[in-house]
């Protein structure tokens, strides 16, 4: 269908799980993708598979916390297909602790990638896309962790709560600058990917538990993800911004 023909997106964490689904699902829709990963390895495998199918991608080495890898990925990204028009800010990292048991360190490393790699993805994204003054629409990745608590996951909440409303504010800010850049939040379940999979240990009692806590009855695929990013990012959402979009098999229903 070609739905985002012609348009360049940028995608953090895209070598694996949810961001490698969504930058091959934007691949086969039309769009030219920038994989930023820290693996190097894999995001050129996921490069090569796109260019198998006909498609054009780039791979940059990029750490999200670091500011100076965020000017250079948007620098490259311009350089090889000339503008941006979609920035998903999909990396990120679990950590499994309660206020009490966790450190300080481990707080800062969460918050570093999971929300301060949004911001500074975000804000590099705007300035990307007003280079060439045609708009266009930034996905910051949030989690239901961010829509409802969990004892166990207290960095893990504080990051995803922040990328809720930094997208909002993100968003007010560029509708009132009349920049004709969109920003909504996306709100995945349990989603099997790595990092899931690494939280359960890959034990079938552990996945099941997961499960159990979706009404649907199944773990949520990166596709399923995937497919309400291509939403976002395509002119078919051209009425939203500030949103969240919730995909989570009913978990934040009950």
């Amino acid at each position: 269908m070609a739905r985002v023909a012609g348009k360049v997106a940028i995608i953090s964490g895209a070598a694996s799980g949810i961001g490698k689904a969504t930058a091959m699902l934007l691949a086969k829709e039309g769009a030219s993708v920038v994989i930023g990963d820290l693996k190097e390895e894999d995001g050129q495998k996921a490069v090569a598979e796109i260019e198998a199918t006909g498609g054009k991608a780039l791979f940059v080495k990029l750490d999200v916390s670091k500011e100076s890898d965020w000017k250079a990925a948007i620098d490259a990204t311009i350089a090889e297909f000339g503008r941006l028009d979609i920035a998903v800010n999909n990396a990120g990292i679990a950590y499994t602790g309660t206020v009490e048991s966790t450190d300080l360190a481990h707080w800062q490393r969460v918050i570093s990638i999971n929300l301060d790699g949004v911001f500074l993805g975000t804000k590099y994204a705007i300035e990307g896309m007003r280079r060439h003054g045609k708009g266009g629409s930034i996905v910051n990745l949030s989690s239901i962790e961010g829509l409802v608590g969990d004892p166990t996951l207290a960095a893990y909440n504080a990051s995803k709560g922040g990328v809720r409303l930094f997208t909002k504010s993100s968003a007010l800010h560029c509708a009132k600058s009349g920049y004709a850049i969109r920003v909504n939040s996306v709100h995945p379940g349990y989603i099997w990917t790595p990092m899931v999979a690494g939280l359960t240990n890959e034990e079938a009692e552990a996945r099941q538990k997961l499960v159990d806590l979706h009404p649907l009855g199944h773990l949520g695929e990166p596709d399923d993800i995937a497919y309400g990013i291509l939403y976002l990012a395509s002119d078919e959402s051209k009425f939203m911004t500030g949103s969240e979009l919730v995909i989570d098999g009913g978990y934040t229903a009950q």
